[in-house]
């Protein structure tokens, strides 16, 4: 691996405009592409990391990199999910994830010069099992949602949620223990 992208992948800053990590994102866009026009599984399973037995996404689908995705079985994503993957996203068995869904790692340098220079950094999100995250759900980067949470349409995730609860709302806060 190269510098920058162990650097990516650590959470360390990384330069975005690194020729290495370049090739990644031309490589997913290809398999994107090919995935979106055909729904093939096989496709998604090469543009993946890891995508467990009996995962159904429907396309269209949106990722950076791709190969820091791990799907675990049985979990489905509806159309037009965009999987962030600066930072490994973990996705967990018997996931639901509506359409519009956003799981996002990058983050950005507050300061003005560094984001002029090409300056990022990722923060993995986990989503573990049997969470159902409704349409339009925003996760941002760090963020993991404890198993057989629900989360309600159009919340935005900023920090993590506990297992077995239901959060909605901008930010997202918990109105109900399961």
């Amino acid at each position: 691996m190269g510098d920058q992208r162990d650097r990516m992948l650590a959470g360390e800053p990384y330069r975005a405009d690194d020729p290495e990590l370049q090739a990644g994102l031309r490589r997913a866009a290809g398999l994107q592409r090919r995935f979106n026009a055909s729904g093939d599984p096989a496709v998604l399973r090469e543009l993946l990391g890891s995508v467990g037995e009996d995962v159904e996404v429907r396309p269209p689908l949106y990722v950076d990199y791709g190969s820091h995705i791990t799907i675990g079985p049985r979990t489905f994503l509806n159309y037009g999910v965009v999987l962030l993957d600066v930072a490994p996203i973990t996705i967990g068995a018997d996931v639901q994830i509506g359409p519009g869904v956003q799981l996002l790692t990058p983050t950005h340098p507050l300061d003005p010069e560094l984001r002029r220079a090409k300056w990022e950094a990722g923060k993995p999100v986990t989503v573990q099992d049997n969470v159902w995250l409704g349409g339009g759900v925003i996760v941002c980067p760090g963020v993991t949602i404890g198993a057989d949470t629900v989360v309600g349409a159009g919340a935005v995730v900023t920090r993590d949620l506990p297992a077995g609860v239901v959060a909605v709302g901008n930010p997202a806060r918990v109105v109900k223990t399961l």
